[in-house]
């Protein structure tokens, strides 16, 4: 038996070598589990719309969506969140309505010794209209609502009519262009009015905001295997003219053979007015090589 009490204080020899101490982390844990709700849902849009074409083939629809969710954590730090939604859009022919409303609430401890306080709360709503006429011309219009008590809004209404029309409208191959208008009205809470008084950057109770915003597409479904696609966008305050942006996007993917596929993007952002001590320019590469084995 000598083998085996030998072999025992090797065993407690290295388990008293190798004992961690308590300031050494374990390695992460590989249970990755899916939250069924992120506890807040967004709606509301401060900024441009987009055009939305329809795909050749879509037809009068009535779609009605409803969701309620949660998340709850305890421990260390403690948290619940709760968000509700609704998403209505119905399609007439060349006619199409769409509305979305949320509400999200949530409070949260940063530790166990903290007390639980609110931490989000706000009220959205969204209504857009599309009219898609005949040919390859298309207007639309959304507004939006959000009431924030933590962004420091009593009122945020954004109005945002467009046209979109398309020069060139083929499977293989689409040229069009998007011309928007942004007006942004902003009332704010008196919480935030004394917050920025306090700071030495005192803010008016009401705000308004005017922008307009171009735009031109291009994709070319080259052949089966190369699709190229491209969009330039610029986005101009009005009436301070010194603040515009320029934005590119470029992109390229191609199958090279049997399972192998490559893919580049480009992104190029300037801004004419960025805050002090940022860059004007902003270029952005990226490269993805896929294999597929079977």
């Amino acid at each position: 038996m000598t083998w085996y009490y030998c072999a025992l204080s090797i065993l407690g020899a290295a388990l008293l070598v190798s004992r961690p101490s308590h300031a050494d982390p374990l390695p992460d844990s590989l249970i990755k589990a899916d939250q069924a709700s992120s506890g807040s849902t967004d709606v509301a849009t401060s900024g441009f719309e987009k055009g939305e074409k329809p795909a050749a083939d879509a037809k009068d629809a009535t779609d009605l969506q409803l969701a309620a969710g949660g998340l709850a954590s305890a421990g260390n730090s403690r948290s619940l969140a709760a968000t509700t939604s609704g998403k209505f859009r119905m399609r007439r022919g060349s006619d199409q309505v769409s509305a979305a409303a949320a509400a999200n609430y949530a409070r949260s401890a940063a530790t166990k010794d903290d007390g639980i306080r609110t931490t989000v709360e706000n009220v959205q709503g969204k209504l857009r209209y599309d009219r898609f006429l005949a040919g390859s011309f298309a207007v639309f219009g959304g507004a939006s609502v959000r009431h924030d008590r933590f962004q420091g809004l009593d009122l945020r209404l954004n109005l945002d009519p467009g046209i979109e029309y398309y020069f060139v409208d083929r499977s293989d191959q689409q040229l069009w262009s998007e011309l928007g208008y942004d007006f942004q009205y902003d009332i704010r809470s008196d919480d935030e009015l004394a917050s920025a008084a306090a700071s030495g950057s005192p803010l008016d109770k009401h705000e308004s905001r005017h922008s307009g915003r171009v735009f031109a597409g291009y994709t070319n479904s080259v052949n089966k295997v190369v699709t190229f696609a491209t969009g330039l966008e610029y986005l101009q305050g009005i009436p301070k003219t010194e603040n515009y942006r320029l934005n590119w996007d470029g992109s390229l993917n191609s199958t090279v053979g049997s399972g192998f596929s490559i893919a580049t993007t480009v992104a190029v952002r300037y801004d004419h007015s960025p805050l002090p001590g940022i860059e004007k320019t902003d270029v952005t590469t990226s490269i993805s090589l896929v294999y597929k084995l079977l």
